[in-house]
């Protein structure tokens, strides 16, 4: 063999050996690239830190999302005391309750002392008189009211102001309705004070955050003696509770007494509708 071709014979062997063996080991992955963009980040930063505290507090969060239908959502596990109208001062309440934040003349108007003692409460009222007001009532740690007006972050926390919005000497907070539950049975009560202790923690009673620490164990939420007997409860215990609108009320046993009871408003006015109707001959019908 001429020393061209066999040179050439060489080079073609070492090609074919070196082509065989770089198919032959598998190559190294490129790791694979991130881009990060600081802007992006920034942004989501910047996010965090502008979330409404109403409807976020990290670490605090005391409720969940409203169910689909229900506008409010539930505030869970909630230490929750019993206190009445006519209440005397005690070392673990050491305001009386013959006024409430909203009532001056809280007892007078309710009739007399809701007297919490089972043996003299029959039907969730008490024996001595029908009360003039809903017995089943309950208070929260905020007041929308100030000295003269309301306070000033009321319009913007409390979520039905503009459509309770009575003048400035009203409060958009008394007689709304909340919901109220213990296991598998749920009462209804309407606001009708402010506490326990608190009378400025919107931050609880309308977004996310825990009631405050206290003399109650941290209680967040009073309710009436017809509260506590219709769930069962004792004087000091765990619910969960939430605001409802009067559309969301059932009838129940709330529904009956009071003159600030939404029950009794509307059957009066249909009442006074039906009195008001024209008799066939073209009459009036009186009362």
């Amino acid at each position: 063999m001429k020393p061209g071709r066999f040179t050439h014979a060489v080079a073609v062997l070492l090609s074919s050996i070196s082509s065989l063996f770089a198919h032959s080991t598998p190559s190294k992955a490129e790791p694979t690239k991130v881009k990060f963009s600081k802007k992006s980040n920034k942004l989501s930063e910047d996010l965090s830190l502008k979330v409404d505290p109403i409807s976020f507090s990290p670490g605090r969060v005391s409720s969940a999302p409203p169910d689909p239908g229900e506008r409010f959502p539930w505030k869970k596990s909630i230490v929750t005391t019993v206190f009445w109208i006519g209440e005397q001062p005690s070392g673990n309440n050491p305001v009386p309750n013959r006024v409430s934040s909203w009532d001056k003349n809280w007892t007078k108007n309710y009739g007399g002392f809701d007297d919490p003692n089972p043996a003299h409460r029959s039907n969730y009222i008490p024996v001595k008189f029908t009360p003039r007001q809903n017995p089943f009532y309950c208070a929260l740690p905020y007041s929308d009211k100030a000295t003269t007006g309301h306070r000033p972050e009321a319009p913007r926390v409390v979520p039905w102001f503009t459509e309770a919005y009575q003048g400035p000497a009203v409060s958009t907070c008394k007689d709304r309705w909340v919901a109220i539950r213990k296991g598998n049975r749920t009462v209804y009560a309407q606001w009708e004070d402010a506490g326990p202790f608190r009378t400025d923690h919107w931050q609880y009673v309308f977004g996310n955050e825990r009631p405050k620490p206290n003399l109650n164990k941290g209680a967040g939420l009073d309710v009436s003696p017809a509260v506590r007997d219709y769930l069962g409860i004792n004087e000091t215990d765990v619910t969960d509770w939430r605001f409802v609108d009067f559309s969301e009320v059932p009838h129940g046993p709330w529904s009956t007494h009071g003159e600030n009871n939404t029950f009794v408003i509307n059957d009066r006015k249909k009442g006074e509708k039906l009195a008001e109707a024209p008799t066939r001959g073209g009459g009036m019908i009186t009362r």
